[in-house]
């Protein structure tokens, strides 16, 4: 027989109980939908946690001196104690297509007193205007404005000013050890508070213009310890950092160029661990739906065992009874595809446009540095959703394989006369 005649059989047979037929293609739709809901939440928590990793305090990619990490002396600056042309470096990577943003940076380890109160510390230099385009916790500020340079003026964390109780406008005398081995201090005005969300890093970091901090800590103004670079999205920081470091000649100017995926390993492992566990889901999810479709065509079959007794004594095979069982079974699937698309659809496009807070549920989850905001957000990845396609229609046929073999092992004699 053609298969067309086949399917045509199929999708009669589907309204033999329509009821029975919607509450299956419904099961199998939810099942759809969490496939695929479930693999883009991991894909949304993966992407929010790398977003955050590299853009809110970091960079996708971090340019020091070779001997720089995990030490970060106060010595180890790029170009060595000689220093380098900043700016040359910022035009080369500025050059670079996939790069969106550069900053160079200096640190220094210190002490902010203010009055009894004192907080050990990392004091930050930064290029104001260059870090705002490349990160996101000088802006917005929860209250006041960004230091001017030479105006010895620091923005603090929200954590810290609540420990040192201090507010904008007040005063804080900052004391750093300096390259030439003295002690520096001075004294410094508040001008904002930043809140990152992430309380050790809040409570311990004081930023300040970086020509502030060179000359607070007897740097030269060619002496930096980093320079932070953002490309326009995560995945693309190897390739970047494998440009950046030929375009600078980093090997031969003891210059390492490092991508998040190595200044990170632990975040990098973990989402490699959420990519491979889509698998998982498929199989968990659908292997539970098999089990209603297995009931749902065993229960047709046995109401349908008289047709398949007349079909086996007319001289249909009983590879035709379990031709006709799949296909019915393989419409099904279609059906459920077409449910589970109208459920999943809207949802999907809801929760990747306007995600659902948790908030009020969870609290703010940091992993290696990362900030996750408990949401519903989503994300997309159109080969796990062919797959969940690929899965639910696989399930139908294979859920139904038993019931189908039952129907053609039916005895047309004993089934026609009664017994």
């Amino acid at each position: 027989m053609h298969p067309s005649t086949w399917w045509r059989i199929g999708w009669r047979n589907l309204g033999r109980n329509r009821r029975r037929t919607l509450l299956t293609a419904l099961g199998l739709g939810v099942g759809y939908f969490a496939v695929v809901f479930m693999v883009g939440w991991a894909v949304g928590i993966s992407a929010e946690l790398v977003e955050n990793a590299t853009s809110l305090v970091g960079g996708q990619i971090e340019i020091h001196d070779a001997e720089y990490r995990p030490d970060r002396s106060l010595y180890d600056t790029i170009g060595g104690r000689e220093g380098a042309d900043v700016e040359a470096l910022l035009r080369a990577i500025d050059a670079d297509p996939g790069v969106v943003a550069a900053a160079p940076r200096v640190y220094a380890g210190g002490l902010v007193s203010s009055g009894e109160a004192t907080s050990a510390g990392l004091l930050q230099g930064v290029d104001p205007e260059r870090e705002t385009a490349l990160t996101r916790f000088l802006d917005p500020l929860v209250a006041g404005r960004l230091p001017a340079t030479g105006a010895y003026e620091v923005v603090v964390g929200e954590e810290m000013a609540r420990q040192l109780a201090v507010g904008v406008g007040d005063e804080l005398i900052v004391v750093a050890p300096a390259a030439d081995g003295s002690l520096a201090n001075d004294l410094y005005t508040v001008t904002g508070i930043y809140r990152t969300g992430l309380v050790e890093f809040d409570a311990n970091t004081a930023v300040m213009p970086l020509a502030d901090l060179q000359a607070l800590v007897v740097l030269g103004p060619d002496r930096i310890h980093e320079i932070a670079v953002a490309t326009a999205d995560p995945s693309l920081a190897d390739a970047a950092a494998a440009r950046l470091g030929a375009a600078l000649g980093a090997a031969e100017r003891g210059l390492a160029v490092a991508p998040w995926t190595e200044l990170n390993p632990v975040l990098t492992e973990y989402v490699t661990l959420v990519d491979s566990m889509y698998w998982i889901f498929i199989v968990i999810i659908f292997a539970i739906a098999s089990f209603g479709i297995a009931n749902t065509m065993l229960m047709a079959t046995f109401e349908r065992r008289r047709e398949f007794a007349v079909m086996l004594a007319l001289g249909a095979s009983p590879w035709s009874v379990v031709g006709t069982v799949l296909y019915e079974a393989l419409a099904i699937g279609v059906v459920s595809l077409a449910v589970g698309t109208a459920i999943t659809a809207p949802l999907m496009t809801w929760f990747y446009t306007a995600p659902p807070s948790l908030e009020w549920l969870y609290g703010n989850v940091t992993l290696q540095g990362a900030l996750l905001t408990p949401s519903l957000r989503v994300g997309y990845n159109v080969p796990a959703w062919s797959w969940a396609t690929v899965g639910l229609l696989v399930t139908a046929l294979v859920a139904a394989f038993y019931p189908a073999l039952r129907a053609a092992r039916v005895p047309p004699a004993d089934t026609l006369s009664g017994l």
